[in-house]
């Protein structure tokens, strides 16, 4: 599967913002799909995750309450809902999917599947 993320931009903070992640390829429902992110400096973090079948949701401490990843398989397509934007959310933003990864959804190392990443810059 191969993924591309788009939705990335300048913002002030407070404001929304949504992100997409768009995959190419067949039986994307059978793919749990993550969210991810770099900031300056920093490694790569976990924000949220939707798991394949079920689509129980996770998410981290830092972004619970803001941010709402959820997918639509008919479209192929993961989103993450930002909300509230800091200016500590700047970051570059990677969707990441693993086919019928049931377990350990938080962990970047087990993601086979990557998008390109894309820029949300938060100003003050």
């Amino acid at each position: 599967v191969q993924l591309q993320a788009s939705g990335g931009g300048l913002v002030q903070a407070g404001a929304s913002r949504r992100l997409s992640c768009l995959a190419s390829g067949r039986a994307f429902n059978s793919y749990s799909v993550a969210w991810f992110r770099q900031g300056p400096g920093k490694e790569r973090e976990f924000l949220a995750a939707v798991r394949y079948g079920t689509s129980r949701l996770y998410y981290s401490d830092s972004v619970k309450g803001r941010f709402t990843i959820s997918r639509d398989n008919a479209k192929n397509t993961v989103y993450l809902q930002m909300n509230s934007l800091k200016p500590e959310d700047t970051a570059v933003y990677y969707c990441a999917a693993d086919r019928d990864r049931a377990y350990a959804v938080t962990i970047e190392s087990l993601y086979d599947y990557w998008g390109q990443g894309t820029q949300v810059t938060v100003s003050s």
